[in-house]
């Protein structure tokens, strides 16, 4: 359970092209626990895929983990019963994180193999679970999670897709992947086959922290292919304590740029995130100021000179 005072607010959006919304996010801050999930498969598939994702890593983070024989630690990748720690392993934060996206690929692929109308669905998605002011991460496929916070804004996942790979190597800016006409390609997913929580290339877990004076964004690609980092940190800059508004900012200026996609945006902010509004408000009051007072000042002047020089014509009025 987290012992941050987290504000989050969540907005989701069909956007301006496609017929049905295939987003859906979870938010549950007594638990720390902030999702979003991007469903892949056309038609009602990818609405399901998304669905049994959240219901799946909702249960899985409320339960004890169950083992059988076949179960490996997601920890240290040993056989259940040979890992000596397994109890202390699965209380783990990476560890619950791994067996929940597991358990919502495992269910989705089952879904799919009992009806042939929902084969092939699967999504991509980003968990956060936030315990104190530390933020473990799982994340498969190209949605996204950010840091938000003095002045500047960090992109902490990777994005599981050709044009990701060279954009984080530093091959191609971020304008340009945003325009590549192979951006929304993705080599991972959730719930195209069978997977184990500790197969390797297929969770990556990041860990980072959330300072109280600072915020996390999670959101579709929806977002993220139509805002840079730069205008997603201008608009969170403005959050003013209602984190549901700022998310709706982000979603609303992702359709302005062209809407192409869904659109989700889950924005939590640490209990001291200001945004910018509230540093810059002081400095404007005494830019106001200011210029009254040298005005007055003037106007002063200008009277006392006149009264002067009104009593200097009296005087010699008065000797002639």
């Amino acid at each position: 359970m987290t012992e941050l005072s987290l504000n989050c607010g969540a907005a989701t959006d069909t956007g301006l092209v496609r017929e049905h919304n295939e987003d859906r996010y979870w938010m549950d801050p007594a638990r720390g626990a902030f999702l979003v999930v991007d469903g892949v498969g056309g038609q009602a598939a990818g609405e399901r895929a998304a669905e049994i994702a959240v219901a799946a890593i909702r249960q899985a983070l409320g339960e004890a983990a169950v083992l059988t024989d076949e179960s490996v630690c997601p920890t240290c990748g040993a056989g259940a019963f040979a890992c000596q720690p397994i109890s202390f392993h699965l209380r783990l934060p990476e560890a619950r994180v791994r067996q929940a996206i597991a358990a919502a690929n495992n269910r989705i692929y089952a879904a799919a193999r009992e009806d042939p109308e929902l084969a092939g669905m699967a999504c991509v998605l980003t968990l956060a679970l936030v315990e104190g002011p530390r933020v473990t991460v799982g994340h498969v496929g190209d949605s996204r999670l950010y840091l938000i916070g003095s002045g500047a804004i960090r992109k902490v996942t990777s994005d599981h897709s050709p044009v990701g790979e060279v954009e984080d190597a530093g091959e191609i800016g971020e304008e340009e992947a945003m325009a590549h006409p192979r951006r929304n390609e993705v080599f991972r997913d959730v719930g195209s086959r069978p997977r184990p929580a500790g197969e390797p290339e297929f969770i990556e877990v990041r860990h980072c922290e959330l300072p109280n004076d600072a915020a996390m964004l999670l959101c579709s690609d929806g977002l993220s292919d139509h805002l840079t980092s730069r205008r997603i940190r201008e608009i969170a800059e403005r959050y003013a304590g209602d984190a549901a508004q700022t998310a709706r900012h982000l979603v609303d200026a992702a359709n302005q740029a062209g809407g192409r996609d869904n659109i989700t945006a889950v924005f939590v902010a640490g209990p001291a995130f200001p945004g910018r509004s509230a540093a810059t408000r002081p400095r404007l009051g005494i830019t106001r100021i200011r210029p009254r007072r040298r005005v007055w000042s003037g106007r002063v002047a200008f009277l006392s000179y006149g009264l002067l020089l009104g009593m200097l014509l009296w005087a010699v009025l008065r000797i002639r």
